[in-house]
């Protein structure tokens, strides 16, 4: 059953005409708002618009990230698998964006997904924005940072309950505080 769910949203979206996934999360209109924010330009609002916007240029982004960094959080790179700083993690702390230090994961909510990736079933409410992505000839759901538009990965619906997500994420994109 949620295989054809899936399906059926699928086709719906390549189309154009679904604006929510099976599983409620949002959707921006088109690949040009993502393509935007992962640029550093205004991205669609975040959930909570309590958060500022950061919009830097490339090169200042350059100066800031680390090689790895800025290929992760400002061209949509991934790192591979098992190779990240955090993706064997099991320290007690917040997650934040490597980028503006957004915190963006409790690692209350990290699990073992076997991926070789930090996986968390939820994020902090309203610190990213999920936007469509065809990049690799099928649709997935892009995680982007709400503050700075910074790729972290992706998010997907084969995750644990409560929520039954997988947000799939680039150490490289993260930085980590662990609470004494």
């Amino acid at each position: 059953m949620r295989w054809a769910l899936r399906s059926a949203w699928v086709l719906l979206a390549v189309v154009g005409l679904a604006s929510q996934s099976p599983t409620g999360s949002a959707f921006a209109a088109s690949t040009a708002s993502a393509s935007a924010a992962k640029k550093g330009t205004a991205a669609k609002p975040a959930a909570s618009d309590k958060i500022v916007k950061i919009t830097k240029t490339e090169e200042q982004w350059k100066k800031q990230l680390t090689p790895e960094q800025y290929r992760v959080l400002r061209e949509s790179g991934t790192e591979r698998a098992f190779t990240g700083k955090y993706w064997d993690n099991h320290a007690t702390g917040i997650y934040r964006c490597a980028a503006c230090g957004l915190d963006l994961f409790d690692s209350k909510t990290k699990f073992e997904s076997g991926t070789g990736w930090p996986s968390f079933w939820t994020t902090i409410p309203g610190h990213v924005e999920e936007h469509s992505d065809m990049s690799l000839g099928m649709l997935r759901v892009e995680v982007l940072c709400a503050r700075c538009g910074g790729h972290l990965g992706h998010v997907f619906d084969d995750g644990p309950q409560p929520t039954g997500m997988r947000y799939c994420i680039n150490s490289a994109s993260l930085s980590f505080d662990g609470k004494k």
